[in-house]
Order: structure tokens, then C-alpha cells, then sequence
């Protein structure tokens, strides 16, 4: 006994610090994993830009930089939502990159030389139509997919697998490997670029105004929830902290968007269109934020609506957790898989179109090696291979972690293999730390 309170007593001073962390985070609930994975993000940041700095007179931190990043991230992240349920309920679909090149080069095809033949060129429904024929298709193919999985006890390894060799190849098949361009000019939206891609300053302030809002507005409703069913609230001081943070983080990522000016180029172009006089300065438009951009949140917030709010959700986190209970409760895990799989192929019917109104063209390499970086995104996010546990944020996170580092090896001048070689390692600490953190949880 006089052995154990002279210990307690000796390290009293480093007890009371780690108290005061455990008590701060137990107070506010942030996700200690979400943490570590902003801070993994934020040090490869200035890692990258120490580096760009020191050997190549080039910043990684930029206002520019970041904005393209943010647009290249749009497509796995949106990827990376749907694969989060699809792990979780302990499957794995490998066929997501491959879907995506196919349902983009039908796409392509709806667009640049169906439609034009019978509402001809730059119809208003040229892009409603390509893109819910894209979205249908794409369903389609997922539930295809998903109930094979669970009608007929095909893993769903081998059921995907197969699948990233057929849709692959069919995608060439479509136009025997031609590249299909260009694409609408509305459908063009959706990519992000040009002067049209993005919403620029004004409306820009006035989505973070409400996305702040909306954070203050989530906050009080889960405190009146709290309060209504007599569950443990969050101290008002934490409250308040979480509304500051979060309409700090919106306010500066608007900032940042809208610090991020049109080349001369466009804004000449742009200034002629509208005869506006062109000043000797020349013209300062932002871009704000990017239109893709705005499309991949939204389908993260409904995707986490889905997956904590609805009954679906607690049924694919169920069946992960243990799918033969799930299924003697009563469940119907074999519709509830069918189910997922056809989320997962709507998601990357949406990626597909971001892809392809990005590069204003549909060709035969898009989404390759997409399966890879989407599983990834979603195992460094936190989501468990063994099933049963994930997060949508930490799957977008993720997807940015993944983005970051190829974007910032490319800007370093690293080699493609190397870069391959960089991801790999990544996956596989990544996935080493979940093991770790789980055995410590138990």
C-alpha cells in the first residue's frame, strides 16, 4: 500500500496533465483518432512545404495549391463514403475504380454523341439527362453486384474482382478505347473549372455563414435531445468551444477558397464577355469555393446522416458488429447488403461525373487504381477491416491524407514508383495502428 501512494505521489505533477487532456477531450467528445488524423494531415502539410521551400524555392501552403487539392480530393472522398459501409459490414468492393471509368465513358458517349443527334448541341437537358442515366446505370450495376454477394454467397472480394476486370474492359469497348470530348458545358460544372466552376466570394460567405449556422444549430438540438431523454450533456463552456471551433475551421476554409484569384487569362476572357473594362491592375475574382467541392460535402453530411441517423445505418453497423445476431434479431442482412452495394455504385456514378466534367473529356484510364486509394482512404479514416466500426469524416479525411501526399510528392519532383511505394507503406502502418489502437481499446 505505502508502495503504491509513493508512486501515485511521484508522478503527481505529469497525472494532473494528462488529467486536464482526458478531462478536456471527455468534455468536448472529439474523436481522439479524428484528432491524431488532422494532425497527421497538418504535419505532411508543413513537411511538404519545408521541403518545397529548402530544395526548390516553391511553397506547398498555398492558396492555389490548396484549392486544387481540395478539388482532386472530391472524387475518392465521395468514393471513400460509400466504401466506409460497404468494410464495415465486413465486404471489400474493388470493382469502384473500374465502374467509375465505365459509367464515365457512357457518360461521355450520352453527352458528345447520342443526344446532340436528337436535342443538338448545348441542350438545357443534355446534363440532366447524361447525369441521372449515369446515376441509374451506375445503381444498377451495384445492386447487380450486391446481389450476387448475398443471394448467392459469392465473397464479395471475388464478386468486385471480377467486376474490375469486366467493367474495365467494357468501358474500352464503348468507343474501342477513343477519347470522348468535349462534354457539355454545363455538365462541365461540376468539375470545377474554368470561371464557371466554382461560386465565387460572395456566395461563398454566404455558404460558410450558414454551414456556421447550422453547426450552432446541431449543437443546441443535440443538447435539447440530451436534456429530453435525460442523457449526459456536455458542459456549456464545451458547447460554446466546439461552436467557435467549428465556425472557425468553415470561416478560414472560406478565406482561404476565396483568396484564391481567377489567371489573367480568364478573367481577360471573362471581362470581355461582359464588357467590362480590363484596369491597368488587372481584375482580382476568386473562385471561392469550387462546385465539386460543395457536391462532395454534401454527400458526406447526407452519407453521415445515413450511417448515425437512419435505421439502415444501425443495420449495416449491426450486421458488422456480428451478422449472425443481426440476423436473428430480425434484420434482413441479405437486402440490407443488396442495399449497399447500389449506394456504393450511385457513388461512384456521382465520382464518375466529377471526374469526367473535370477533365472535360471521358477516356479510357479514368479511375484506375481508384479501388486502391478509396480503400485506403477509408482504413487510414479509421474504418476496421474486421467490420463493425467507422466514420464518413474519418474516410474524407482520409481521402485528403491520400491526396496530399501524391500531390506533394508530384510537387517534389518524386518519382511515380516511389510514390507507390510511399502509399503503400502508408496503408499498411495505417492499418497496423488500427490493430493496435483496437487491442489497447479491448
Amino acid at each position: 500500500m505505502a508502495d503504491m501512494t509513493q508512486s501515485t505521489t511521484s508522478s503527481g505533477p505529469r497525472d494532473t496533465e494528462v488529467g486536464l487532456i482526458t478531462r478536456f477531450l471527455r468534455a468536448t467528445e472529439i474523436d481522439t483518432r479524428l484528432l491524431g488524423m488532422i494532425g497527421a494531415l497538418l504535419i505532411i502539410w508543413i513537411g511538404f512545404d519545408l521541403y518545397l521551400r529548402i530544395f526548390d524555392g516553391r511553397e506547398f501552403l498555398t492558396a492555389r495549391n490548396l484549392w486544387n487539392l481540395s478539388v482532386q480530393t472530391c472524387e475518392i472522398a465521395v468514393l471513400a463514403t460509400g466504401m466506409v459501409l460497404v468494410i464495415v459490414t465486413r465486404n471489400i468492393d474493388l470493382s469502384v475504380g473500374s465502374l467509375l471509368g465505365f459509367v464515365a465513358m457512357i457518360m461521355g458517349v450520352i453527352q458528345a454523341k447520342w443526344l446532340p443527334q436528337y436535342l443538338g448541341f448545348d441542350s438545357s437537358w443534355t446534363w440532366a439527362i447524361t447525369l441521372i442515366c449515369g446515376l441509374v446505370i451506375g445503381t444498377a450495376i451495384g445492386a447487380f453486384q450486391g446481389a450476387i454477394t448475398a443471394f448467392m454467397n459469392v465473397p464479395s472480394f471475388i464478386v468486385t474482382l471480377g467486376g474490375f476486370l469486366v467493367w474495365r474492359g467494357l468501358a474500352w469497348y464503348v468507343t474501342s478505347g477513343q477519347t470522348v470530348a468535349p462534354m457539355d458545358s454545363t455538365f462541365v460544372v461540376m468539375g470545377g473549372g474554368g470561371a464557371t466552376g466554382s461560386i465565387g466570394a460572395t456566395w461563398s460567405w454566404v455558404v460558410g455563414v450558414i454551414a456556421c449556422l447550422l453547426i450552432i444549430a446541431g449543437i443546441i438540438g443535440s443538447r435539447q435531445q440530451r436534456k429530453r431523454f435525460h442523457f449526459p450533456r456536455r458542459p456549456l463552456w464545451a458547447e460554446y468551444f466546439l461552436a467557435a471551433l467549428g465556425s472557425l475551421i468553415v470561416l478560414g476554409t472560406v478565406y482561404l477558397f476565396n483568396s484564391y484569384d481567377w489567371p489573367v487569362g480568364i478573367a481577360k476572357r471573362y471581362a470581355t464577355d461582359h464588357n467590362i473594362p480590363w484596369p491597368e491592375t488587372g481584375l482580382d475574382i476568386p473562385y471561392g469555393i469550387a462546385v465539386p467541392v460543395l457536391i462532395a460535402v454534401f454527400i458526406g453530411i447526407v452519407m453521415t446522416f445515413i450511417s448515425t441517423r437512419l435505421r439502415f445505418g444501425r443495420y449495416v453497423f449491426a450486421i458488422g458488429g456480428n451478422p449472425e445476431a443481426a440476423e436473428l434479431a430480425g434484420i434482413k442482412t441479405k437486402w440490407v447488403i443488396v442495399r449497399i452495394f447500389a449506394l456504393m455504385g450511385f457513388l461512384a456514378a456521382v465520382a464518375a461525373a466529377i471526374s469526367t466534367a473535370r477533365l472535360n473529356s471521358a477516356v479510357n484510364s479514368q479511375g484506375t487504381t481508384y479501388e486502391l486509394f478509396t480503400i485506403a482512404a477509408a482504413v487510414i479514416g479509421g474504418t476496421s477491416l474486421a467490420g463493425g466500426s467507422g466514420t464518413v469524416a474519418g474516410a474524407m479525411i482520409g481521402a485528403l491524407v491520400m491526396q496530399s501526399l501524391q500531390s506533394g510528392m508530384g510537387l517534389a519532383n518524386v518519382d511515380t514508383p516511389i510514390q507507390n511505394v510511399v502509399v503503400g507503406v502508408v496503408l499498411v502502418v495505417a492499418v497496423w495502428l488500427d490493430i493496435v489502437y483496437r487491442s489497447r481499446a479491448k
